[in-house]
Parts: structure tokens; sequence; C-alpha cells
């Protein structure tokens, strides 16, 4: 059964993958993100761009509009977020609202706009973090603001019923091209591909999945080529 999707972040590694991996499964795929919208899309998806998510406002027009570009939405999946390595005592307290907002802040306004907005039997698939259920040293505030995410998703689940359902992934280290360069001496083959967790993200919202709901799902396997 074909789908309407909308991702944010859409224009990041992950969010990409993921909408590849909508549409190799044959679903419709609007993508949202601060990024500017490209002049002339031949992608097969419909984008929209320069949207700041952490403003209500803007994430309810964006959702709007992206429902109404696809006659639709069914599945809303929030990919969009940041990351900053610090320790507690030298880190910049800024850091944790930025990262409270980009994290925490723009998946609570879509998952708002979802829970009107998506038809009944939809999906939520939000992006957590293997970390916020076990901090390492320098990820307290990026941690912390995706244990929200966990805790946003646990209790929406719980709120909506199973009339949308709502569950998170939770991803360690992806093998993407900004952290293979900010860790060169690490071997890329112990981390995991971005397909593999966008391959995780369409499951839990097929009807495959229609069982799972306020789910937590790790998704850390290494997947080498």
């Amino acid at each position: 059964m074909t789908r309407k999707v909308i991702i944010t972040g859409g224009a990041g590694i992950l969010g990409a993958a993921v909408a590849q991996a909508f549409l190799a499964a044959g679903h419709q795929v609007a993508v949202v993100d601060h990024a500017p919208a490209p002049a002339a899309a031949t992608d097969g998806l419909v984008h929209i761009g320069g949207v700041d998510l952490t403003d209500g406002a803007q994430a309810q027009s964006a959702f709007d509009q992206a429902k109404a570009s696809l006659g639709g939405a069914d599945v809303l999946v929030n990919v969009a977020g940041g990351f900053r390595w610090q320790t507690v005592a030298d880190g910049d307290p800024a850091v944790w609202e930025k990262l409270f907002a980009v994290n925490a802040r723009t998946c609570l306004n879509m998952c708002r706009a979802g829970v009107t907005g998506l038809s009944d039997g939809g999906a939520i698939v939000n992006v957590g973090a293997a970390a916020a259920e076990k901090a390492g040293a320098g990820m307290g505030a990026y941690a912390a603001s995706k244990a929200a995410v966990a805790r946003l998703t646990e209790s929406l689940a719980v709120e909506l019923g199973g009339r949308i359902r709502v569950n998170a992934v939770l991803p360690l280290v992806m093998d993407t091209p900004q952290n293979r360069a900010d860790m060169p001496d690490v071997d890329p083959k112990a981390w995991t591909a971005t397909a593999a967790v966008a391959d995780a993200i369409v499951f839990l919202a097929s009807r495959a999945a229609r069982a799972i709901n306020g789910a937590l799902v790790p998704v850390t396997a290494p997947t080498p080529d």
C-alpha cells in the first residue's frame, strides 16, 4: 500500500537515505529542511526548504504544505537534529539550549502537527540516539536532548492509544562523511550504515510493524559493505 510520507531533515545524510528508502518502497515522499529547496528537483521528492522547525508556526505550516502537496499524510519521520561534543565542565551552556532546540523542540513541533494531521492508522518514527540510554564523556548535552525525544516518543504513543503509532530508532555511530572526517583513526566498518537505519525506519512505519508502539529500537550493529 502506497503511503504519503513527510520527512524532516531531508537534506542531511540520514534524511536523504530515509527519503530514498521510502521512494524505493513505492511511497510518496515530501522532505522538509532548514536548507533551501533545490531550484529544480528531479529526484521524485517534494521539497520544502527554508523552514525553522524550532518555530511551532513554521513547523505547522511546513507540515500542512507537505500534506497538501502529497494529497494527504500517513507517516511522519523526524530526522532533523544536530550534534555537538563537549564536556560539562568546559562546555558552553548555550550548546545545551541549542541541542534541545534542534533535537527535542523540532521533534515536538512536528509531532504536534502530526497528531491532528496524520491519517488514522498512521505512524510517527523519531530518530533518537543510543547515547540517550547510556551517555559517555562529552555527550551530556546531546544525550539529554535525545533522551527528551525518547520520553516524548513513549508518552505520545500512550496518549494516541495506537490511533497513530509512535516509535523511535536509536542509532549509535553512523557511517557518514562527517564522522569519517571527525574520527579518521576509527574503522568505519564498526559503524552502522545510514541505509540500514533507513530500512529500520521504513519497517517501523509499515503495516508489518503494526503491533509495535512506543518502542525505542536500538539500531547499532555494524553493517560493513
